[in-house]
């Protein structure tokens, strides 16, 4: 096991693993952190390098912008501008969970994500190593921690291996326990539509808000 690869499962112990973690991110480094979904590969959203050195690890192009994960409900309003009730309710009810919002970014928002078109995807992931880390960093910008076209990784070292010395930090949490991808939902127009099917299915999204069939599906992500 690489000594980049620091346990992280027990809130009792991970205390010098999330240190470390946060060191990386506040420095512009890469992390990679269990999530309810996937592991994830993440950067400090508001630091433009580090998005971009995320995008060449994966070898993905700014034209796949990585979703932003945030600590809880209450930072949606600071990052998305526009928010509907039912966009609210989805939140409130899925979050944190593996439901992923794409919705309108504040304007003044200084990041750079990719090409975006004024757009953000937007999760509270449902994990205690995951949200201990994004408590102290604030919103990461954060993808699935694999190289683009290889299988997420749902543990520390498949993420390893795939991304070597790329990541300064790798926060081990275990066998990642949901091991599906998010279930997105784009909530950029009038029309709340299903982009890509996972974790939460159309019917519990129906149940809170009208949310339309799915389109295209999207690489799995975080």
């Amino acid at each position: 096991m690489s000594e980049r690869i620091l346990p992280a499962s027990d809130a009792n112990s991970w205390g010098p693993a999330i240190d470390e973690a946060v060191a990386a991110v506040s420095r512009g480094a890469l992390v990679v952190l269990p999530t309810d979904t996937v592991y994830g590969i993440g950067a400090d959203a508001f630091t433009p390098p580090a998005v971009q050195a995320l995008l060449d690890a994966k070898g993905r192009g700014r034209q796949m912008p990585p979703p932003v994960l945030i600590p809880d409900v209450r930072t949606l309003d600071g990052l998305a501008t526009d928010v509907s009730d039912d966009v609210r309710a989805l939140a409130s009810t899925f979050w944190p969970g593996g439901l992923t919002l794409i919705v309108r970014a504040q304007p003044s928002l200084a990041w750079d994500l990719g090409e975006t078109n004024g757009t953000v995807a937007l999760r509270v992931p449902d994990h205690p190593t995951a949200l201990a880390l994004l408590r102290r960093t604030g919103p990461m910008a954060v993808s699935s921690a694999n190289r683009t076209g290889s299988p997420a990784a749902v543990t520390a070292q498949d993420a390893f291996d795939q991304l070597g010395t790329s990541v300064a930090v790798y926060l081990d949490g275990g066998d990642a326990p949901g091991q599906v991808a998010s279930t997105i939902v784009d909530a950029t127009t009038g029309t709340l539509r299903l982009v890509r099917a996972g974790a939460i299915s159309l019917e519990q999204l129906a149940e809170v808000a009208p949310v339309e069939a799915p389109g295209p599906q999207g690489e799995p992500g975080p």
